[in-house]
């Protein structure tokens, strides 16, 4: 069912590309936070293998949700920046990986969009070594 639900927001979200530009824009940032085009490769694997922390048998998603991303510590909690319109989201203990090493040692964050049905919602996120 996850599956599904990240495939109908990848296709809402191809179907709106200007509308993520425009915010991108507005918050001064890159529309979309492409890896390095030698990293890319790298990445797709490492996400399309990749599986909820909490409950192994759901997918993170894929490339559509998933993404390098800046953090905050809090009070000893970590927040994570959503690309989409910068907000940093609390991380849930439950969501971080602690079972296999991320592709290139940086904080990944697959998360969907925001909206009013899905406020705040954390898939999956990957600590960095070098935060």
């Amino acid at each position: 069912m996850l599956n599904r639900a990240c495939k109908l927001l990848l296709t809402i979200a191809l179907s709106l590309p200007s509308l993520t530009e425009v915010k991108a824009e507005e918050l001064g940032q890159d529309a979309h936070r492409h890896h390095p085009p030698q990293d890319q490769l790298l990445h797709e694997k490492f996400y399309s293998s990749w599986h909820m922390p909490d409950n192994p048998v759901l997918s993170c998603c894929n490339s559509a949700d998933c993404y390098p991303t800046e953090i905050r510590y809090v009070d000893g909690r970590i927040y994570a920046r959503r690309r989409e319109d910068g907000k940093y989201i609390l991380i849930p203990s439950q969501k971080v990986e602690r079972n296999r090493d991320n592709p290139d040692g940086r904080n990944h964050l697959c998360a969907p969009p925001p909206s009013a049905s899905l406020v705040d919602t954390v898939y999956c996120f990957a600590l960095g070594g070098a935060t």
